[in-house]
């Protein structure tokens, strides 16, 4: 099956990100999102990201200009009317994905593959929610997209090997190398990495050690280029639990989640994208250890 169309549903980091590399690979591209300043900020950074490869020399200006014709927006999914492949970006919630391939089943052709960008959820959960179980699969990319060169294909009990072998051949048209893993929750990568960044938190929680203490062991000891409790606030604190609830569901208290996760995302610190969580950031950059979690606190100096 020859892929063409692309529509991507949610505009985020995530969205966004597939939605430009799939532009930089001759694809048409409709981006969706509910929210019109959402699709025009993405178009923004799109622009700004692609300017900066022309900068850099690794893009054309007039690859850049063709690049930039095949992107459109849209705010309404009967967009996705021509679609040969939808890819969907929203957060990671069964129910809400399952809503979104319901709401796409009688406005997409029959030929249409549904993918999803799941880091967790099982494939085949989602694909009951539509009549065509055998055309929906898995395609987590990996953040920022278009500079990690991993994609994970997630295989549904249903899925079918044409609906494979043709995401196969969009992932390498997108300059990613493809790994196939089963349909059980985590899949490959996050089923090894996410329960070492919870073991990160948890450590943290019963004062092993500090924050920096714990990230420079990892990358001093390990040669890890980032530490865990860093990487968790680029991935989002909010992703991170969201994905240790799923298996903790499916594989028991092994993968429960760090109470001091659980604190910081009730708080509203998802990491790097909220501004804070184990550290905080300005203008995207680090600045240093959240406060909340090296301040002391006393009775001693309050009134009786």
């Amino acid at each position: 099956m020859n892929i063409q169309n692309i529509f991507v549903v949610g505009a985020g980091l995530m969205g966004s990100g597939i939605a430009q590399t799939a532009i930089a690979s001759g694809y048409n591209v409709i981006l969706n999102d509910q929210r019109l300043e959402t699709l025009e900020r993405a178009r923004g950074g799109i622009e700004k990201a692609l300017a900066h490869d022309v900068a850099k020399g690794r893009m054309s200006e007039a690859d850049r200009d063709a690049a930039l014709s095949r992107l459109s927006l849209a705010e309404n999914m009967a967009a996705a009317k021509e679609a040969d492949l939808v890819i969907e970006a929203i957060y990671e919630n069964a129910e809400a994905k399952q809503a979104v391939f319901a709401q796409l089943e009688d406005i997409c052709p029959e030929h249409t593959i549904f993918a999803s960008n799941t880091s967790s959820i099982s494939l085949t959960t989602l694909a009951s929610a539509t009549k065509r179980p055998d055309r929906v699969v898995g395609l987590h990319f990996f953040s920022p997209v278009p500079k990690m060169r991993l994609c994970e294909v997630i295989c549904g009990l249903l899925t079918s090997q044409e609906v494979l072998s043709t995401i196969k051949e969009v992932g390498e048209k997108m300059g990613k190398t493809l790994i196939l893993s089963d349909d059980k929750p985590g899949f490959i990568v996050n089923r090894i990495l996410l329960p070492m960044l919870n073991e990160a938190c948890c450590a943290l929680d019963v004062h092993v050690g500090t924050v920096e203490d714990i990230d420079d062991g990892m990358k001093l000891g390990c040669n890890h280029p980032m530490g865990p409790l860093e990487l968790a606030d680029m991935i989002g604190l909010d992703i991170l639990l969201n994905v240790m609830e799923v298996m903790a569901l499916e594989y028991g208290e092994k993968y429960s989640s760090s109470m001091i996760l659980r604190k910081l995302v009730r708080a509203g610190y998802m990491g790097r994208k909220s501004g804070a969580g184990f550290y905080v950031y300005q203008d995207g950059k680090k600045a240093g250890v959240n406060p909340v979690l090296v301040k002391e606190r006393s009775l001693m100096s309050c009134a009786n």
